[in-house]
């Protein structure tokens, strides 16, 4: 791939394995800035990019901010609170009006999926979409397939289970998208209420036993419980839903020995994984949110730069 063409990455399941791959071979030269003494390249000096954020985000729009600034691009954190949306003001106004003001590329979060493609085919910034309902999380699925490709050299053949609340996860999704395109063999688990109908037709396999799920699984990525929505009852209790799924020392003995236990945080623990699970040796969820500045610095490049 002789260079990035898009104006935009608002999720995995549009583009090409050709294109993962390139973001991921570019993830990997971005990593080592965060190793040296001055973290610090001038490849975006000059560049101003908006960071907004509908929604409260902590690892996410950290590490945005930590890799633009690495790049030496300017960043402004835009506060929808202190805005004039709250005046009535539209958030394609929003848009334009910073837009006016030169801004180079903009971060959006929204609780309402579309809401960046639908900015992105309006204004000729580049955007990226850091989650938009539970729609897609491309940022946050590149780093996942980038950790577990960086901890097992590849993704092709491998068996990745991702456990939990599909139905309303983003994460999901993106991992999902982009592992299915490099090669991986998916599996989605969790209770039968919180897995899509018919999303056996992407090509991943469905189950709703855990002991199933991490039988030979290289990697098990294990999402949060939206505790927020527990009151459209999705499940009978946080109990139950423990005793049948949770990530912990003993149902881990159903997994292989080297398998890889991730999580895209928050997390609760105790309920979807324990704390032993979570800071055993096979944990990679630090790892995750290393690599998370690495995979952002590659995209703002790659938007910026390298088209």
């Amino acid at each position: 791939m002789s260079g990035w063409k898009r104006k935009d990455l608002l999720g995995l399941e549009e583009l090409s394995a050709e294109e993962i791959e390139f973001i991921l071979t570019t993830t990997a030269s971005f990593k080592e800035v965060s190793t040296r003494e001055i973290k610090k390249v001038p490849a975006l000096r000059g560049k101003t990019i908006g960071s907004l954020f509908f929604e409260p985000s902590t690892r996410t729009r950290t590490s945005f901010e930590l890799a633009a600034k690495r790049l030496s691009a300017d960043i402004v954190n835009f506060s929808p609170s202190a805005s004039s949306l709250v005046k009535g003001e539209t958030v394609l106004d929003t848009g334009e009006n910073l837009e006016a003001m030169k801004m180079d590329c903009f971060i959006v979060r929204h609780s309402c999926a579309g809401v960046v493609d639908f900015l992105a085919k309006r204004l000729k910034a580049s955007f990226i979409n850091a989650g938009d309902g539970s729609h897609e999380h491309p940022t946050q699925g590149l780093l996942d397939i980038f950790t577990i490709k960086e901890k097992k050299g590849r993704i092709k053949g491998l068996k990745v289970t991702i456990l939990g609340d599909i139905r309303h996860s983003r994460v999901a999704r993106s991992n999902m998208w982009g592992l299915l395109k490099l090669g991986a063999r998916v599996t989605l688990c969790g209770p039968p209420t919180l897995i899509p109908p018919g999303i056996e037709s992407t090509g991943a396999r469905v189950t709703y036993n855990l002991k199933e799920a991490l039988k030979d699984a290289d990697a098990v990525n294990v999402l949060r419980i939206q505790l927020e929505r527990q009151k459209e009852n999705y499940f009978p209790s946080p109990r139950e839903y423990s005793r049948r799924y949770q990530i912990n020392a003993e149902t881990l003995r159903w997994a292989k020995p080297d398998v890889l236990i991730m999580h895209p945080g928050p997390m609760n623990r105790g309920l979807e994984i324990s704390s032993e699970a979570a800071e055993c040796r096979n944990s990679v969820i630090l790892t995750q949110v290393e690599n998370g500045v690495a995979v952002r610095m590659a995209v703002l490049y790659l938007l910026l730069v390298g088209k």
